[in-house]
């Protein structure tokens, strides 16, 4: 069966939107990375809990990777990957507020220059691989 063309202006019109929603999405990952400097560097008196820092539901990105987000991107290839790595980076940054809460600086420095930058980096660069991949998605659709 064919798809109405409605029905295919509004895929496309949920893909754009996504795609925007992607700009936005690492924004707030952006954001959040400083929330956490600002914590570590004591320029914050707002706590953070490793548990909460964990969960990768409980970001503004997490929240939409696992709702609107997945739901317009989870058929892309690179969204299990990308879910995976976002779960990594927030276990090294969960990582790295204990070993601060801790007082053990030097490792906490080593995790931060280390893996958290690391999967912090692989975060950014698949949120933009997925956005390529629906650009070009969407290019192929509207020839």
């Amino acid at each position: 069966m064919f798809e109405s063309t409605a029905a295919m202006d509004a895929r496309r019109g949920d893909s754009v939107i996504a795609t925007l929603d992607i700009d936005a999405a690492i924004n707030a990952h952006e954001r959040w990375k400083d929330r956490l400097m600002d914590y570590l560097e004591g320029r914050s008196t707002v706590g953070l809990d490793p548990a909460l820092v964990r969960r990768t539901d409980h970001s503004v990105v997490g929240r939409w990777l696992h709702g609107e987000g997945g739901e317009v991107l989870g058929d892309q290839p690179v969204f299990p990957v990308l879910m995976a790595r976002y779960q990594y980076f927030h276990e090294q940054a969960a990582v790295l507020v204990e070993l601060a809460q801790q007082g053990e600086w030097d490792r906490a420095v080593q995790v931060l220059n280390g893996r958290y930058r690391h999967g912090s980096s692989q975060v950014v660069w698949l949120l933009k691989e997925l956005q390529r991949g629906l650009v070009r998605s969407l290019a192929k659709k509207g020839r």
